[in-house]
């Protein structure tokens, strides 16, 4: 309860101030609109349907491209971090890369696939991709050699030593990179559909601007910080809480 209020708290006293500012009408009201503006977007915005329809379409791109950067990441950094050759060539290309903007990959996806559905996936997988595979890499490395030895002592080799022994010690670090993955990756879907011409919560960014509706902009900012807060909260978080109650992990930060 401490919690809750100190929220409601804190929420409300970032609405009064948002109250007072748009009341004093230092900015026109359609450059700063008031809470009961963005509010009334927010309501038209799900009575049209066209926020559920964008939300529908964005998180099906995200559960696409992100599941194949989880993919890659996963093969890539173990490979990585199992090869020596791979560990000095491509381990610091990979570092390098992900210090790169993913917005830097929307010309690339565009002369690549054109203004198509494969050029948005493509900017979300390479968003994320380089989270998950330097996480997985830091995972495999990071964990003492004792567990792996302990493992084979104990019996286990190949496949049952990775599932029961290394993937469980490296966990971690690898629900670490994938959180961040998850936030890169939907930063790079909203650049995405904001560039191209199509359904999503990036789109509906780029009408509000279009029609100078800042209501609406800021309805769908809103959106966006909401849908992100809730998957960390209910599947992030969730999967932290299992993991280290079945193998007495902390949680990853």
């Amino acid at each position: 309860m401490k919690r809750f209020a100190k929220h409601a708290i804190f929420y409300s006293v970032l609405v009064g101030v948002w109250l007072i500012l748009a009341k004093l009408k230092i900015w026109p009201p359609y450059v700063f609109p008031t809470p009961r503006g963005v509010l009334d977007s927010l309501w038209a915005g799900f009575a049209d349907h066209s926020f559920w329809i964008a939300i529908a379409v964005s998180m099906k791109r995200m559960l696409i491209g992100y599941s194949l950067s989880v993919v890659l990441g996963m093969v890539l950094g173990l490979g990585v971090a199992s090869n020596k050759f791979l560990e000095e060539t491509m381990g610091g290309l990979l570092v390098s890369l992900q210090s790169l903007p993913s917005i830097c990959w929307l010309p690339l996806a565009v002369l690549w696939f054109g203004l198509t559905e494969k050029a948005i996936l493509f900017v979300v997988v390479m968003g994320s991709l380089l989270s998950v595979t330097i996480a997985m890499e830091t995972g495999r490395q990071q964990m003492p050699k004792i567990y792996g030895m302990a493992g084979r002592n104990l019996g286990a080799h190949g496949l049952k030593l990775f599932w029961y022994v290394l993937l469980p010690a490296s966990l971690p670090y690898i629900l670490s990179g994938l959180k961040q993955g998850w936030a890169f990756a939907w930063r790079s879907l909203i650049s995405g559909e904001m560039i191209f011409v199509s359904l999503g919560l990036g789109q509906l960014l780029m009408m509000g601007r279009d029609l100078n509706d800042m209501s609406q902009v800021i309805a769908v900012m809103i959106l966006i910080v909401v849908i992100g807060y809730l998957v960390d909260g209910l599947v992030f978080k969730t999967i932290e809480r299992r993991l280290q109650h079945k193998w007495g992990l902390a949680p990853a930060t």
